[in-house]
This record gives C-alpha cells, structure tokens and sequence, in this order.
C-alpha cells in the first residue's frame, strides 16, 4: 500500500517577530534547550516541568513507570488539581492574585459575572463541602451536565478538590446518550441546571436528566442550578437547588493529597459505532502537560485575558478553558452561547469589549466567519489581541490567511495545534516566540513529544513523507485506559503498531521536519492507487474565491476504486450552476493536480458538524454513496442538515 501523498504545496513562512521574542516565555534558545533535552531523555524533560509549573504535596519516587501500554507517571507524588489552580494563587508571592479575575462570563443574553481567584476559591470550597454533605467521598464519580456557566468550573474544581472524578457530559446530548455515560461511569451524583440559552432562546436540561434517570440507578442526587428560570420538575429527596444547598456551605474545605495517578476525569468520546469510549486522565501528569503547554504555546503573561471559544464539554474546554489557564493564574473567558447571536459579530463584540489578547477557536468557526465577511470584523476594535490559536480540525492554508489578515491584522503569531481526548493536551504546535509558522502546518511535535510517522507495516517514514501520525514515547497528559475496558483501551490505540500510540490520523512532514495533518485515516481516499487525504482537496477548494467552506470525501468507482465527491458551501458572492462546478474542477486541477480533480460537487449551505466543530464526514460518505446513514448521531448539531444534503444535487 503507498503512502498517503502530499500534493499541498505552501511556501508561504511567518517568522516570529523580534519584539514577540524578546517577551516570550520561551524563546528560540530555550526552545531548542527544551527540544534537545526532551528527544534526549523525555522524562528528564517532563520531570523539569512539573518540578516548575506544578506544586507537589510529595514528591516522587519515580518519573515513568512504563508497562506498555500502561503508564503511571510521577510515582509515589502526591498533589492536587484545584489547589494548584486556586490556593497556590492565593498565597505568597502570588498572593497580589486574590483580586484578579480568574473568570470572566459573558451570557448569551448578555447578562456577565467576574469571579475573582479568591471568589472562585470560596465558591469551590463551598460545592466541595456540599458533596461531602451528599455522601460524595474520593473516587466516587459525579456527572455534570450544564450549560456554560461559571458554576460548571466551579463544580469540576470542587470534584477535583475532593477527588471525585468527574464526567462533564455536553449540554446537548440526549437522554439516552446521557444514561449511557452516567451508567458507564457509575456516578453517584448529577449537576446540571433547568436549562441555558443558545440562539436567542432558552433550552430545557432538567427535563433531559429526568428523563435519563429513569434508566439510572447508581444517582442518589441531582443538584440544579437556576439558570433560565424556566419551571422544572423536581423529586422530594433527589433533587436539590444550587443556590440552596449552597447557601449555608462553609467556604473551608483543605485539598485532598491525591495519588499522582489518582483518576482525575472521565471524557466519553463517540465513536463510528459502539458503545462511547470513557477516556480516562489522572491527576500528576495530565495537569504537569496542560500547565507546561498553556504556559508555552499561549506565551501567558499576568496581564493577559485569554478566551478558548470550545464548550467546557470537550476536551478543550478541559484543558485550555478551565485546567491550563487557572494553574497558571491566568484571565480565562467562558461564553455561554452561539457565535453569530445577537448579531454575527458577537465574537468581535466580546474581544473588544473585554480586551482579550489571545484567542483560541476552531476551523470550522474560522471558515464560518470568512463566508460572513470581512466587514464585521473590521467594524471592532481588535487591537488588544496579540496572539491567535486554531483547534480541533486541520487548517486550510487559505483560511490560515484570513485569520493572519483580517483577525490579527498581520501581526498575531498563529499556533494550530493538534492533540486529540486522548492525549489530554496539545502534542504538536508552533511555540510563538521560537519557531516559524507555515499557514496549513501545526509545525513541530511540543519538547518531550515523540511523534512519528510509520508506513503501515510500521516502519519510520525517513525525511519527507506521509503515512500514519504515531507516538513512539509515553508522555504525562496521554489517558490512562478506557474506562472499565481495558482490552478496548489496547486494541483501539495500541493495536496497530507494539508499544506505539496510534493516533488515528494520517500526517504528511516536509523537508524542514514541519507535520501537516491529513485528516482522519479513516477520510483517505484511494483514488487510481493514489492516496490521498481530504484535507488537501478541501484546502484547494477553500482558496478559490467562490468558496467558504467545502468537505471532501470518497465514494466507491469501478474505475478509479474512489471518486471523489465535494460538498461545498459558496459564498454569498457566488452562484451556484454548472458554470461554477467547472471553475472549481479545474481550479482543484490546477492547484494540486487532475488526480484530485472531484467527480462530483454538490452545492449546500451547511454541513453537519458535532458540537464542537468537527465536520462528520462519515456522515457525508453514506450520503455520497447512496447509502443510509448509519453510526452515532448524537453529536451532530443540526439534524436538518442531513434531510437538505441527501436533496443536494450536482447541477
């Protein structure tokens, strides 16, 4: 079988600017110290950054146990993830932090609250003492199932104060797929709240967790907040309301000395078919990996006020919304609704009113906003942010562009980021101050980070070359199993290649070593014994002016094996017809080559993403080929995409 191929050719470079050097926190020399240390003697590199960036109750014993491919790292320490992101900020030299804001919280309706580090440590220490009072001891899970609101940080500080792990369930999965989570986790208590607000309007969760609960057993209490104000049901002697159980909670409750291992969180994670994976992360290393890369990648400053766009939901919202920005004492924002409500400028309107510096969003949010126009953005004052950062999906060099242009107005540093629910926090990212950006590429694996790409019979692919993204070394934020399946946890990441982590990605590295994410393995297409990914076909398509957005995929062909079908979102600027289905063939022909010139093209206005931004084009190849379609829905965001996709036609 071939390689997957490159035919993207970018040459476009940004170097860093000499004045953002000079501030980073790591600039080019520490950089490369870092690098040279961590390709060396990886757990010499790890066990120098949780000496640094995490405060240990007990030190260890040993960095790395490693029984492939199970790994404890940070053995016989002793720590805990809240005291790190609240009491050490309120103490000492850091103790001017008590009256900066940890979180700024903006509702959609435009209703805002600031928690300051010393408010956010009491209201934590009070949740924690409620769930103690509920029967919630160490190592009981406990499921949160709420919308964007401070109280959801709160409860995931107050889990991990007390060591209970939490499993945050996003606020939009049904009530079947929720039971399944909390009876696979087997928690104890449910947080949630009567509803949230998305779009301009109030949606119900308390029904939803009513109605799981009839399929649940193992949940003892419900907790509410009272959010919309919407009328809920409630069940004498299960469910509770925040606000009164709260209210006579002592703010004093001392952090338990966790186990470096200790279970920290529980992310169930959807797949094509089955049951949902529960990615389990633990306590030591996973908070040594998020403080180490937020501190790195983001180049946090005191002064800064960072916002991640993700939902708390996933993993993102995890790692750079709550865990990473609050370990380093940093300004995080939390916004509760869509990006386009009141107006298609609220994002803007939001950076501009709280002077945020770094900015951390997804592709597909990216691409949505260049169909919208470059006049809204340019209506606001942007001038206070100083860094941008993409997650979730690769990005197409042309879309890259627009962000570098429009939203950081040619002098933002740009980080794409790639790293997965499973390895907890970022693996490969440019650091702003050191490294030279290409727009499409992620660029180098992070310090410590043995990332690799194997052919499929599992050798190295030697110099430039694509095939199957790997990691070849255990590192301190990867999970810790599957959750009550550790035969799944094996085959799934482990199986393809011994003592090698497989990402399920397929990577392309030029000369300069730099990665460029192709996708899915699963989205490569084989097209007359080529292979090829969909990134690079999408990436063609986007950089036409008549493009927003566009998703590639393959459908079987007699002749070729594969043809390639695109579905593409216009811009308002462009009519869809024949004519246009020309222009796009032969512009793809012409930017990579007639192999990857699309069988077919179909016109639409939107495409089905999950929640969190992730185009499903699984979803997109059932429909391509005719056939029903079948797998997981659940995290798809707008059903009706699928019913007005299956009507679209190539004209």
């Amino acid at each position: 079988m071939p390689d997957i191929e490159s035919l993207l050719k970018e040459k476009r470079t940004f170097k860093p600017s000499p004045e953002f050097s000079r501030q980073a926190n790591w600039n080019k020399r520490t950089t490369n110290e870092y690098r040279k240390l961590g390709a060396k003697n990886p757990t010499r590199f790890w066990a120098k950054m949780a000496r640094e960036n995490v405060e240990w109750f007990t030190p260890w014993k040993k960095v790395l146990d490693w029984k492939p491919p199970f790994a404890k790292w940070f053995v016989g320490a002793k720590t805990n993830v809240s005291y790190n992101c609240l009491d050490r900020h309120l103490e000492g030299e850091n103790a001017w932090r008590r009256n900066k804001a940890a979180i700024i919280w903006e509702g959609e309706p435009g209703d805002s609250r600031v928690l300051t580090y010393a408010e956010l440590h009491r209201e934590v220490c009070r949740f924690a003492n409620v769930l103690k009072a509920r029967g919630v001891k160490k190592g009981d899970r406990v499921c949160l199932y709420m919308p964007m609101i401070p109280e959801l940080a709160i409860a995931m500080l107050a889990c991990s104060r007390i060591g209970a792990p939490h499993s945050i369930v996003f606020g939009g999965f049904s009530a079947e797929a929720l039971a399944d989570r909390i009876n696979d986790a087997q928690a104890k208590l449910v947080v949630t709240a009567d509803g949230g607000y998305r779009k301009g309007t109030a949606f119900a969760l308390k029904t939803t967790v009513d109605a799981a609960l009839e399929k649940t057993p193992c949940v003892e209490t419900t907790i509410v907040v009272k959010r919309t104000g919407e009328p809920v049901a409630f069940r004498s002697g299960r469910d509770l309301w925040w606000h009164e159980v709260m209210a006579d909670a002592s703010t004093r409750c001392p952090a338990a000395k966790l186990d470096a291992e200790h279970p920290l969180f529980i992310l169930y994670t959807s797949g094509t078919t089955g049951n949902p994976k529960g990615i389990l992360h633990t306590t030591g290393g996973y908070l040594t990996h998020v403080t180490t890369t937020f501190k790195a990648i983001f180049d946090i400053k005191d002064e800064d006020v960072y916002w991640c766009t993700a939902d708390i939901g996933w993993i993102t919202g995890h790692s750079y919304v709550v865990y990473g920005p609050l370990s380093n004492g940093a300004t995080t924002v939390m916004y509760e609704g869509t990006p386009t409500h009141p107006g298609p400028d609220r994002w803007w309107s939001l950076i501009e009113k709280w002077g945020i510096s770094i900015f951390y969003t997804a592709p597909t949010a990216i691409r949505t906003f260049i169909r919208l126009g470059d006049e809204l953005p340019k209506a606001h004052d942007l001038s206070s942010l100083r860094l941008l950062g993409t997650v979730g999906e690769p990005i197409n060099p042309e879309a890259w562009m627009w962000y570098h242009r429009v939203i950081g107005r040619r002098r933002c540093p740009i980080v794409d980021t790639w790293w997965q629910t499973e390895t907890g926090g970022i693996m490969i990212s440019a650091i702003p101050g050191a490294v030279e950006t290409k727009p499409g590429s992620a660029t180098l694996p992070f310090p410590g980070i043995h990332a690799d790409i194997f052919d499929e019979e599992g050798k190295a692919v030697k110099g430039e070359g694509g095939g199957f993204l790997v990691v070849t070394h255990p590192w301190p934020g990867m999970l810790r199993g599957i959750w009550g399946d550790k035969k799944r946890y094996k085959e799934t990441y482990w199986g393809k290649y011994k003592d090698t982590y497989f990402a399920g990605d397929g990577a392309h590295r030029d000369k300069a070593g730099y990665f460029w994410i192709m996708g899915r393995i699963d989205d490569v297409m084989n097209i007359s014994g080529h292979r090829i990914g969909t990134m690079e076909v999408e990436s063609a398509l986007v950089s036409s002016p008549d493009v927003a957005e566009a998703a590639v995929v393959g459908r079987p062909d007699e002749i070729t094996g594969t043809a390639i079908v695109a579905f593409v979102s216009p811009k308002d600027t462009a009519k869809p017809g024949p004519d246009l289905v020309d222009r796009l063939k032969r512009h793809v022909a012409q930017e990579i080559g007639a192999i990857a010139r699309p069988a077919e093209i179909r016109f639409t206005n939107a495409l089905p993403k999950t929640r969190s931004g992730k185009i499903m084009r699984r979803l997109l190849r059932d429909i391509a080929s005719g056939r029903e379609v079948a797998g997981d829905t659940s995290t798809l965001e707008d059903f009706s995409v699928l019913a007005r996709l299956r009507e679209s036609e190539e004209d």
